[in-house]
């Protein structure tokens, strides 16, 4: 297995990004290999200064840099052997089994739009995002920022690839999904989730129990809970601050440590033909080395395969 790092990714790249990956690479077993992209000189001046195995990591060289605030079409178009665009073809042509990196959002899903592809006739892949549980486990939420406004297809879109993932990856045989609103009734809520709720009501591919409201989220009950990237993106920011907060107050509590960004590391976009982990462009080592764990647990998992072939069929 491999795992491909895009180093120059982030607020803290590329230094953050290597020591996260030497982190990994101490860690991980035998048969997987890091493929570390960006500036070969830079790489290798930060690693000459830590201990790892050998055989663990590779370079790949890319001279270009997508920087946070460029346009992203724009920058992924104008700049092929940036270490995004890098990674990207070297996940397309297979040489690598997902790429990793907390640079610029935008151009991670450009890059997946139309480099690897979308599956079937998917119209916009959402990012994916682990909302921790009072019984210690996660729920999948769906989409936290890729797509700001959705239309009541979309948000059908959602359901179907967030149950296709909790049952691939959290192995849940018929996990139970969940529309996020502002009441259990289904008439509750604005039109676009209102029609959104009746297309999931006739929807045989998702068993979906109907509305939950915000008070719910940490309760477990839906396994997949849907909403368009605007309030899902809210919602994960604000339980990041609740997570500042409490450590800034010395208060630990395990559902709160959990809302740490740096606990999983990174967000899945579902729904292409390719293991593509996003995170935060704030990454510390640790959520690096996070992040790239949860990219050996999905390919192992193979749900991206059991996606594709679910869409094919």
């Amino acid at each position: 297995m491999k795992i491909a790092v895009d180093v120059m990714g982030g607020d803290f790249a590329p230094k953050a990004i290597v020591e996260g990956a030497v982190m990994a690479a101490n860690q991980l077993s035998e048969g997987i290999k890091l493929v570390l992209i960006g500036k070969q000189s830079i790489m290798l001046d930060i690693l000459r200064t830590m201990k790892y195995p050998a055989h663990a990591i590779e370079m790949v060289n890319a001279d270009d840099v997508i920087e946070m605030g460029e346009h992203p079409t724009r920058a992924f178009s104008q700049k092929p052997n940036s270490s995004i665009g890098v990674g990207f073809k070297l996940l397309k042509e297979k040489q690598v089994d997902a790429f990793c990196s907390a640079g610029n959002t935008g151009a991670m899903m450009v890059g997946s739009l139309f480099t690897v592809k979308t599956v079937g006739n998917i119209q916009r892949p959402p990012i994916a995002g682990f909302l921790p549980l009072k019984s210690g486990g996660y729920s999948l939420m769906l989409d936290i920022g890729a797509n700001a406004d959705c239309k009541p297809e979309v948000l059908a879109e959602f359901a179907e690839l967030g149950s296709l993932y909790a049952k691939f990856s959290f192995g849940i045989e018929s996990p139970k999904v969940a529309l996020l609103n502002i009441g259990e009734e289904e008439q509750k809520g604005s039109t676009v989730v209102q029609a959104a709720h009746q297309l999931l009501k006739i929807n045989k591919k998702v068993n979906f129990i109907g509305n939950i409201e915000g008070r719910d989220l940490f309760d477990g009950k839906a396994d997949v809970i849907v909403t368009e990237g605007f309030t899902g993106n809210v919602i994960f920011k604000m339980g990041e601050s609740f997570y500042d907060y409490a450590a800034s107050q010395g208060i630990k509590d395990s559902l709160i440590d959990r809302m740490n960004y740096e606990v999983i590391g990174g967000s899945p976009i579902i729904g292409v033909k390719g293991n593509v982990i996003v995170a935060h462009g704030i990454s510390s080592p640790e959520a690096i080395q996070n992040m790239i764990f949860l990219a050996v647990r999905q390919v192992e998992s193979k749900v991206t395969e059991h996606i594709i072939a679910s869409y094919e069929d």
